[in-house]
């Protein structure tokens, strides 16, 4: 276990409630990377991705700052719009 999941795990251990915000914020950092790496292998910039999947900007940069709480059908439209799917799987 790395040093930052033994921070995490022991921070939970002592408020319970901090669960929830280290999931969410795991959540965003995943399709924040996942969204950065779907417009890189495209070879876009933020802005011309932004254009290309109907969004604006500011919303791709916010999402892949991991700033932003994206829904499953938000990242499906932008999947899709770029040529792409969703996979969900439970584990």
């Amino acid at each position: 276990m790395s040093k930052i999941q033994n921070f995490i795990k022991k921070d939970i251990e002592k408020n319970p409630k901090l669960k929830e915000k280290y999931e969410q914020a795991s959540l965003n950092l995943d399709a924040a990377v996942l969204v950065k790496n779907m417009r890189k292998d495209l070879g876009m910039t933020q802005v011309e991705f932004a254009k290309y999947v109907g969004k604006p900007q500011s919303t791709i940069g916010r999402i892949e700052a991991g700033n932003m709480n994206v829904s499953i059908g938000l990242l499906n439209e932008i999947a899709n719009r770029a040529h792409r799917q969703v996979k969900l799987v439970l584990i």
